[in-house]
């Protein structure tokens, strides 16, 4: 399948791109031949078209899983560990290729799209490490009568969903412990960004080949229609485990599909993430902490500081140099020199974002900076900083997923707090102090999965990712990543 418009992918790497499915090793049409097209949120031109899998290609990628689970639980924990590392090696190698395409069909900047490479290479990485790691138990029973055998071996074929303003590193955060726990696997990427993915699981097919390993291991179907495509994946008793990553809403209707398996689940969904400024931070620090946690990818993060909660006494000085920092970024094209912040991936959130902001205002909430588009073709709006918002407005209820900054005042701690906790959700929250038993006060009643101290950033692919209330259930990265894959077999010896 060609491209159907000019491309800001290299022609080299447009020339070798997979836009098909993945389904057993090999790539092809889907059923009917039909297709859908990927646009470039900078510019609205459409970049490639991609096959667009039906339920009968979900079902067929799903039975290739099956067929090659007992020889990919077969091979040796180093066998599989040797082809992650092969796998990550190839991904470094390739940073321009791969940077280039996430700019290309979501439109952050490319150094950010770098920096998403090395980051969803480190979970490639990470698991390679761990595939050798995986460990059981066997024990005395306290009743001294009998020896106590736990065996782990991973849960069986696995259906990853992954969201679009991530399409590698959430591709890699899934595929990789998968893999390493002896799980095979089909992957459903966002349809606004499945390119990303599919060069991935290329660099995966081409590894697994050279080495002889089963060709059904990772498959990929692209869809325009979700709902059609999982809901008779979820059906089906082949089907072991369910990982997603993206609204709670869509969470919710996917968890009650997978309740008819009994299916194993990860869900990693919405947040609104607090950003608590209290009286003795350092305010400088917090402002480049709060440009790190909200402007990443224009805001269009789960992890984005989406409401921003500073003690009334350092609220101003917060507040301006906030909007001086939004002033000094310049937005534009990914792939312009200079750019520090991209489109939003489609005009529907542009629209979304300005109605919010244009609510914050009639509410009584104060422009400090921003809170326009931008002239000119794309998907833009300009970085917005807000102050004297209501607590109640829906700039700070509901996740923005956009640039915009939303100050809410407090006054003592306990305050804080509540408004921290007073939503649904719990993902992430950051504080800036320098109160070292406020820091433990604050990790102790803080309603979240993740507390980022003094620092804007918290993902590391050796850490456990997710939340608590409506933000999931279970947890990415770390040790606790590869147990979402593995199941226990207790044997009474």
């Amino acid at each position: 399948m060609a491209t159907t418009h000019p491309s800001p992918v290299p022609a080299t790497l447009a020339a070798h791109l997979p836009t098909g499915l993945l389904i057993g090793g090999h790539w092809r049409r889907a059923t009917g031949g039909g297709t859908f097209a990927v646009h470039d949120p900078a510019t609205g031109a459409e970049l490639f078209d991609v096959a667009d899998a039906t339920p009968a290609d979900g079902l067929a990628a799903l039975a290739a899983a099956d067929e090659a689970l007992p020889a990919w639980r077969a091979v040796a924990p180093r066998d599989r560990a040797e082809l992650l590392r092969a796998v990550f090696e190839q991904v470094v190698a390739r940073i321009d290729d791969f940077a280039a395409l996430i700019t290309a069909e979501g439109g952050k900047p490319l150094a950010e799209s770098r920096a998403e490479v090395t980051y969803g290479a480190e979970y490639v990485r990470w698991y390679s490490e761990q595939a050798v790691r995986i460990n059981g138990l066997v024990r005395t029973a306290p009743a001294g009568t009998n020896r106590q055998l736990v065996l782990q071996r991973g849960v069986g074929p696995a259906l990853l969903i992954t969201p679009w303003n991530f399409p590698l590193a959430m591709a890699t955060r899934k595929i990789a412990p998968a893999l390493a726990a002896g799980c095979t696997v089909v992957v459903k990427p966002a349809g606004l960004t499945p390119l990303t993915t599919a060069l991935f699981a290329e660099v995966v097919r081409s590894e697994l080949a050279a080495r002889g390993l089963p060709a059904g291991v990772i498959n990929v179907v692209p869809t325009s229609s979700s709902g059609a495509l999982t809901e008779p994946l979820l059906a089906d008793p082949r089907l072991r485990k369910l990982s997603f990553t993206g609204s709670t809403e869509v969470g919710r209707v996917l968890l009650r599909g997978a309740a008819q398996g009994v299916l194993r689940t990860s869900m990693e969904l919405g947040g609104n993430a607090p950003f608590l400024v209290f009286d003795d931070a350092d305010i400088p620090a917090a402002v480049q902490g709060a440009v790190a946690a909200k402007m990443r990818n224009a805001g269009q993060t789960c992890v984005a500081a989406n409401r921003f909660l500073v003690h009334e006494s350092v609220a101003d000085e917060f507040a301006q140099g906030l909007a001086a920092a939004f002033g000094d970024l310049v937005v534009g094209p990914g792939s312009a020199p200079g750019t520090t912040v991209g489109p939003l991936i489609e005009s529907r959130a542009v629209d979304r974002v300005a109605e919010v902001v244009a609510e914050a205002v009639d509410g009584g909430a104060r422009v400090a900076i921003g809170g326009d588009r931008p002239a000119g073709r794309g998907s833009f709006y300009n970085p917005t900083v807000l102050t004297g918002v209501d607590p109640a407005a829906r700039a700070v209820r509901e996740e923005i997923f956009g640039p915009v900054a939303p100050i809410v005042t407090f006054g003592t701690e306990d305050e804080a707090l509540d408004l921290a906790n007073s939503t649904e959700f719990g993902l992430v929250a950051y504080a800036y102090t320098r109160d070292v038993g406020r820091v433990f006060r604050v990790a102790e009643r803080i309603e979240s999965g993740m507390l980022g101290v003094n620092r804007g950033m918290i993902s590391d692919a050796s850490a456990p990712f997710g939340g608590v209330k409506s933000s999931g259930l279970g947890r990415e990265g770390g040790e606790a990543g590869i147990e979402e894959y593995l199941e226990s077999i207790y044997v009474a010896l």
